[in-house]
């Protein structure tokens, strides 16, 4: 394969199929990993008729041996990966009083620990100048109480990305979380909150100076300005 290869776990229409277009555009080819087959073979189909080879699969992220597995057949086959985005994360309407332990350990499961079990699978395919990026939010810092357990999951994810980035830096691997400041707009592409121009964001993020690099960056609506 003489094209670099981008993954993207947690595939679907919003943010994650903007990445994955967007690194289409630069000649990357995208693998997809999702739980909706026919979302994933929507946007599959779709990169291939835009001419970005494409492959895509089926798995539980919360499943550590479906999400390895799923890992392994998609880029196995090229022995190379140089993207890796992560962009899963569970909205749940709960309060502190109304949220469970098990509920919000199933949460943390979806939208952290699948970020966990996802590097572990792709590190092997992954070498110097290899980037790993996760779709963050503002819910880390200012947590909705009615959905508590997102702020938890966004900071943990945070948190998570920082220790990856120093872990891999040695090796020539960087990791950032983008925090999204804003609510996204499907709706006006003008917006920076657009999918679209916060996927631009997230690629610009694993395209940034290594020299400086950054474990966090802030997206905001500066951005459009």
């Amino acid at each position: 394969m003489s094209n670099p290869l981008v993954l993207v776990v947690g595939a679907g229409p919003g943010v994650s199929g903007s990445v994955a277009r967007a690194w289409g555009r630069r000649g990357h080819e995208v693998a997809l990993i999702g739980l909706d087959i026919e979302q994933l073979t929507e946007l599959g189909e779709e990169l291939k008729a835009d001419g970005t080879p494409a492959g895509w699969t089926d798995a539980d992220v919360t499943d550590a041996d479906s999400l390895v597995a799923a890992v392994d057949r998609l880029v196995g086959y090229s022995g190379r990966l140089d993207v890796l985005h992560f962009n899963p994360s569970a909205y749940r309407e709960a309060t502190p009083l109304e949220l469970t332990v098990p509920d919000l350990l199933a949460d943390v499961a979806l939208g952290v620990g699948a970020l966990l079990t996802a590097v572990q699978a792709a590190r092997p395919f992954m070498g110097p100048g290899g980037r790993i990026t996760a779709t963050g939010s503002i819910a880390a810092d200012r947590p909705s109480h009615r959905a508590a357990s997102l702020g938890v999951q966004k900071a943990a994810l945070r948190n998570l990305v920082h220790s990856i980035d120093a872990t891999l830096a040695p090796d020539g691997i960087r990791a950032v979380s983008l925090t999204v400041d804003g609510v996204l707009d499907r709706e006006d592409p003008t917006s920076p909150f657009h999918p679209d121009r916060v996927a631009e964001a997230l690629v610009a993020a694993a395209e940034q100076d290594e020299a400086g690099w950054r474990s966090e960056l802030v997206h905001s609506r500066r951005a459009g300005s």
